[in-house]
C-alpha cells in the first residue's frame, strides 16, 4: 500500500502502511520530512487503521518524526491503532512519546 498524506490547517495525517517495515520505513522518513519541513506542519497524526506489522525501522520513523516536531513545539499523535499496533506501542515505551487518539 502506498501511504497517504492529509494536510489541513496545519495538520499532516499520514496513513501508514500496512506493514511499516524497513523497505516501507526510509520513503515514508522522506516524504515526511519533506512535507513537514515544506508545509510547516504544527501537528503529525500518524493514522494505523490499515496497519497489521510494525518493526524497529518503523518505530525509528517514529520516534524521529517526534524529536523533529519537538524541535519545532509540533505535536504528534496517533491515531486508529488496533490491539497488535497498541503492544508495539507499549513494549516499545511509544505511549510515553506520543498521544494516542481514541476515536
Amino acid at each position: 500500500m502506498e501511504e497517504k498524506y492529509q494536510l489541513k490547517e496545519g495538520c499532516l495525517t499520514i496513513q501508514m502502511p500496512k506493514e511499516l517495515d524497513h523497505h516501507e520505513a526510509g520513503r515514508l522518513k522522506m516524504e515526511a520530512d519533506f512535507l513537514i519541513g515544506a508545509y510547516h506542519v504544527r501537528r503529525l497524526v500518524f493514522d494505523f487503521r490499515e496497519t497489521e506489522f510494525m518493526d524497529s525501522s518503523g518505530i525509528g520513523v517514529i520516534i524521529g518524526r517526534c524529536k523533529s516536531m519537538g524541535f519545532s513545539g509540533g505535536e504528534v499523535a496517533a491515531a486508529n491503532m488496533n490491539e497488535r499496533v497498541k503492544k508495539i506501542f507499549m513494549v516499545s515505551g511509544l505511549q510515553k512519546l506520543i498521544r494516542i487518539d481514541t476515536v
